[in-house]
């Protein structure tokens, strides 16, 4: 993946709840408690780069530092600065909703970049029957979104049907079909369900109906030779 690879940035930033393990010096402010340090079992959301880099990091302790956890002060024994939890998105009820009716679930309400944060967490978390959710729900959805890409006109209001409901965003750009190959949407129920389509599947999509449109008019250009 492309350092510059905007859709990477973003997910990045995706927030994430994560608990602090230990207390930090000056960074009180983060929970709304200046000049303080941030203590031990502060629970706060952070962008998903920087939890997982204190997820990930360990720090040891000298070996004069005891406490209930460390009696002995054994200088080896390492914590993580923070320790991370499953965002909302990715939640219990929302597997359920999926497990139930994949195509039901507007992705892109839980978020805009829902199956790189999903990728990025099972990196993180060993979760296998998220995992399978997660398989299923995109080839179940993958065909729905082939289904309305072979389906879409070439009306100038279909392309209003594909836009997220965040404006101006890179996504409702990408989506509102900023390749000028692209004229994408359908109307009707399939608006709703394209609407709720993340940027992996607004990609998706706009490749199946680039790639049908080319097809039918290569196949124009054979009959009229």
């Amino acid at each position: 993946m492309s350092y510059y690879d905007i859709d990477a940035i973003l997910t990045d930033a995706e927030k994430i709840p994560c608990t602090f393990e230990i207390d930090v010096p000056s960074l009180g402010y983060l929970d709304n408690s200046p000049s303080q340090p941030l203590k031990s079992g502060t629970q706060l959301n952070l962008p998903l780069w920087l939890a997982e880099m204190l997820a990930l990091a360990n720090t040891h302790r000298a070996a004069t530092t005891t406490d209930d956890d460390n009696p002995d002060g054994d200088p080896d024994e390492a914590r993580s600065f923070a320790t991370l939890n499953l965002p909302p998105a990715l939640s219990n009820d929302v597997a359920q909703a999926l497990k139930a009716d994949p195509r039901a679930v507007a992705l892109r309400d839980q978020s805009a970049h829902f199956y790189g944060l999903a990728a990025r967490m099972l990196d993180l978390f060993e979760e296998p029957d998220l995992a399978a959710v997660l398989r299923r729900t995109f080839a179940a959805r993958a065909a729905e979104v082939a289904l309305h890409a072979r389906k879409a006109g070439g009306g100038g209001g279909g392309v209003a049907a594909a836009k997220g409901s965040s404006g101006g965003s890179s996504a409702a750009a990408a989506a509102a079909g900023a390749d000028e190959g692209s004229n994408l949407g359908v109307g009707g129920a399939g608006g709703e369900f394209l609407r709720g389509l993340d940027e992996w599947e607004r990609k998706l999509f706009r490749k199946a109906h680039d790639g049908t449109r080319a097809g039918r008019e290569w196949m124009d250009g054979v009959k009229r030779r």
